[in-house]
């Protein structure tokens, strides 16, 4: 039995997310589905957002959230969508939980390429979790000291009171 739980986990951990098509006929994916126009297997909505599962699951239940209307990156959403996003995917959480397909929560928001944004419409995945279903998040992950830090918010604190 050990041997082909193995090879079952070697099977899983070498699977690479396909590329499904970002648009349709010059078509944003995203902006399909919500129209109605594209299939989805939707769990939920509102008047700002949309929920359903993700074609490639990193693990059961796993539901994109998007706003209703089109925006590529996050700078480009405003704040009343945004906020819709937000309180859609805060739902669909605890319906996961409920629905017993979830211990906890993790949610993303890849925003641009280098990001692993591959649709050009603002999604947050709501990614179910279990003990034991293999989903790691390996990172260089470091200890800057406070002067750095420090030094890090300035810069942010600047930008962010410039836009």
């Amino acid at each position: 039995m050990g041997g082909r739980l193995s090879r079952a986990l070697a099977r899983r951990l070498g699977r690479v997310r396909e590329r499904l098509p970002a648009e349709v006929d010059g078509e944003c994916v995203f902006c399909r589905i919500v129209e109605g126009r594209g299939e989805a297997s939707v769990v939920a909505e509102s008047p700002g957002a949309l929920a359903f599962l993700d074609l490639q699951p990193v693990t059961p239940g796993h539901v994109l959230v998007v706003p209703r209307h089109h925006a590529a990156h996050l700078a480009d959403l405003d704040d009343v969508d945004g906020a819709a996003v937000w309180a859609l995917a805060r739902r669909v959480a605890a319906g996961l939980r409920v629905a017993g397909l979830a211990e906890g929560v993790n949610l993303l928001l890849a925003d641009g390429a280098v990001a692993w944004q591959t649709v050009w419409h603002v999604h947050l995945h709501v990614i179910p979790r279990r003990r034991g279903d293999g989903l790691r998040l390996l990172a260089a992950w470091t200890r800057p000291g406070r002067t750095r830090l420090d030094h890090t918010a300035d810069r942010i604190r600047g930008a962010v009171e410039d836009t």
